[in-house]
């Protein structure tokens, strides 16, 4: 009986471990991700959400907000991107980013602008 509960223990600890392993992007894409949030933070641009405006510092918390919130769902810098920091889940509404002397932009653009040069860097 203690060896049927110490399997079972065992059992359910490696299927939580292996849906966690599963869960977020490629240990190969973790440095796109750091990288991209970094550079939303240092930006200096203001981040427009559901019409409201907010420094990057404000806009890099929630984005990481809803990363941990939809971390089960993302598999790649990309889905990174869509999921945390391209619309509002509630309204739907496009996320947008103003940077000092630029246009004003959608920030699924501007990461993913961001991804491509930091990707061609890297290489």
């Amino acid at each position: 009986m203690k060896n049927l509960l110490i399997l079972k223990y065992l059992l359910v600890s490696c299927v939580i471990v292996f849906n966690v392993a599963l869960a977020d992007v490629p240990t190969e894409q973790v440095k796109e991700v750091e990288h991209l949030l970094a550079y939303v933070k240092n930006s200096g641009c203001i981040i427009n959400r559901n019409g409201s405006d907010h420094p990057a510092e404000k806009g890099v918390s929630h984005i990481e907000s809803k990363y941990d919130y939809f971390r089960d769902d993302i598999k790649s810098t990309e889905d990174f991107i869509e999921y945390s920091a391209t619309k509002s889940t509630m309204s739907g509404d496009y996320y947008t980013v103003t940077c000092p002397g630029e246009n004003t932009i959608r920030t699924q653009d501007w990461l993913l602008a961001e991804l491509k040069s930091f990707r061609s860097k890297v290489k």
